[in-house]
């Protein structure tokens, strides 16, 4: 009897092993169809376009005030912390090339996804979470709407889209930030200062910077979406999916930043 028990224990551990297994797979199945609906019906009409104007605008728009402090206050601090190493070897002059570089390269798209998974992300997550658990996407299929349609792609693209277009900008008033701090110190002209920053910057440097903006966007966008249309356990669930937004676009991110740094110097 004893041993019956003890054998009934020792199995009891690997039967929740091979469901959290299972139940792990079975979550990678239901993001690869959740992506492969998503590419059917982008170019599947009707097309939802004021809706993706409407969200362009609230993504794009409305995150240009905490893009605009994050980016400028980037482009300070970078510069400041930068100048006492490069004046220990007499090299100031290369502050601002320095700057694009790292702005360009790195830390204007890096950023401004983190920012986005924040802001967008945690937002599509809620929005969408509170619609599936009050049923309110139900009812759209009644009435003969696309739902997918309306509320995923449209907000999947919004944000691929978008995000390049923060990532631009923020590299623009992160410059602008190096500029007032290194004219205030070494008295350098607008003009010298925009010519010394971009004349290191190549063609695929604002490639690579394009394409990482685009990947970190439709990581966001898809993630949110995903999260939110199949949030449960009502509005406990909503708070779920907001969180795990953030989160797991945020780790995705780095994944995808360490795979195209990667990528992009093997090209160099």
């Amino acid at each position: 009897m004893q041993n019956n028990q003890n054998t009934i224990q020792a199995k009891a551990p690997q039967k929740s092993i091979t469901e959290r297994i299972s139940t792990f797979f079975t979550g990678l199945y239901d993001i690869y169809k959740f992506i492969l609906r998503f590419s059917r019906e982008a170019f599947t009409p009707p097309y939802e376009f004021k809706e993706f104007i409407r969200q362009c605008f609230n993504m794009g728009y409305r995150s240009l005030g905490i893009i605009s402090l994050t980016g400028f206050i980037t482009g300070i601090v970078f510069t400041k912390q930068s100048r006492p190493s490069l004046a220990d070897f007499g090299a100031t002059s290369w502050l601002p090339s320095l700057v694009s570089l790292a702005l360009i390269r790195a830390l204007a798209p890096l950023i401004t996804a983190l920012i986005a998974a924040g802001k967008i992300g945690s937002n599509i997550g809620a929005e969408l979470g509170s619609m599936n658990v009050t049923e309110q996407i139900d009812a759209m299929e009644v009435s003969g709407t696309n739902p997918f349609n309306f509320l995923v792609v449209t907000r999947v693209l919004a944000v691929t889209l978008t995000l390049p277009i923060l990532m631009m900008y923020a590299s623009f008033v992160g410059l602008m930030g190096s500029y007032l701090n290194i004219n205030q110190n070494e008295l350098t002209s607008f003009t010298s200062y925009i010519h010394d920053a971009f004349a290191r910057i190549t063609f695929l440097d604002i490639f690579a910077s394009l394409f990482k903006s685009l990947v970190y966007g439709f990581t966001i966008g898809i993630t949110g979406c995903f999260l939110g249309y199949k949030t449960t356990q009502g509005t406990v669930g909503v708070g779920k999916a907001a969180n795990s937004s953030v989160v797991i676009s945020m780790f995705l991110i780095f994944i995808e930043e360490i795979i195209i740094v990667q990528v992009v110097n093997a090209m160099r």
